[in-house]
């Protein structure tokens, strides 16, 4: 009775329950890959992310290629016609084809990978996802004033890999070269100020140096990258303000505020001190005088 008010003939009939059991199989095999590529390292993990992205499309593809064939009687002929329409699409979706492109570059050329560390054009972050028309961002920076997260995911269009530069912290060799500076009164003993730092800096950074050294192996046989000095470096320079000290040292971009905030914080402790190695910074001083004309503001120092 319930067929004879659908009217479904046995063929229709025959075809919607292999249709179903297609889709159930397809699902079937596509959760059973999910758990299965579910554990691991961090880089077993980014390899695992790889293999389900690959499982899933390529199960999407064969449901369609399958469900169309049983559906449409002369289903070759309408891929042929469809791959002829699509060049007219093309040209009305320039950008949904672009980042089918990007999408492509990105699993192909690997500019940056999920777990990379990037910046393309004004967004930096995370990368936590790509997908077929953009990737997705876990943001640092912006208000945060740091390479600390900021809790906002970004989505950026695929296409952006073609129209913007990008920069990767991650890849290659897993290092950056951070500075900071403090400044130091005229009359302050610079060379014990330089030597301070310096010993603070090779006490800081001792793990830092040698994991440091450790990647610099591994990248030199795929890049060309060449460094001769992996130790910390002291500078200094005449300023208006004063004696400035420069430190350049290399570090995990992960750990660069941490780090900043330990040297930052052992400078002062050790600084407190010497009685000779004063820190510099501006003030303004303003003199009152009985007579009006008189009073002067001196400028900033």
């Amino acid at each position: 009775m319930f067929e004879e008010y659908l009217n479904i003939d046995d063929a229709i009939k025959n075809r919607i329950v292999q249709t179903v059991l297609i889709i159930l199989v397809l699902w079937v095999i596509n959760k059973l890959a999910a758990r299965l590529f579910s554990h691991g390292t961090v880089e077993e993990i980014r390899k695992q992310y790889h293999w389900r992205k690959t499982i899933e499309y390529t199960l999407f593809t064969i449901g369609v290629l399958v469900i169309g064939n049983l559906w449409i009687s002369n289903f070759q002929f309408i891929v042929t016609f469809l791959g002829i329409l699509s060049a007219g699409i093309a040209i009305a979706l320039k950008e949904v084809f672009m980042n089918i492109a990007g999408w492509a570059y990105i699993y192909i050329r690997k500019p940056f990978d999920v777990g990379d560390r990037i910046q393309i054009g004004d967004v930096k972050g995370d990368v936590i996802d790509l997908r077929l028309f953009q990737f997705t961002v876990l943001e640092i920076g912006n208000w945060v004033d740091a390479d600390q997260s900021t809790g906002r995911i970004i989505h950026v269009p695929n296409l952006k890999v073609f129209l913007e530069p990008q920069a990767n912290y991650s890849q290659g060799f897993n290092y950056i070269w951070n500075e900071q500076t403090i400044f130091i009164t005229l009359d302050s003993d610079y060379k014990k100020a330089k030597s301070v730092i310096t010993e603070i800096l090779n006490s800081l950074l001792l793990d830092e140096i040698a994991s440091a050294e450790a990647e610099f192996k591994r990248a030199r046989d795929k890049h060309l990258i060449v460094y001769n000095q992996f130790t910390p470096a002291v500078f200094i320079d005449i300023t208006e303000r004063g004696v400035q000290i420069a430190m350049r040292y290399l570090c995990n971009p992960r750990r660069r505020r941490m780090i900043h905030h330990a040297i930052t914080e052992n400078i002062l402790e050790r600084v407190a001190k010497e009685k000779d190695i004063r820190l510099a910074y501006p003030t303004t001083t303003i003199n009152f005088r009985s007579n009006p004309e008189d009073s002067s503001t001196s400028p900033l120092r």
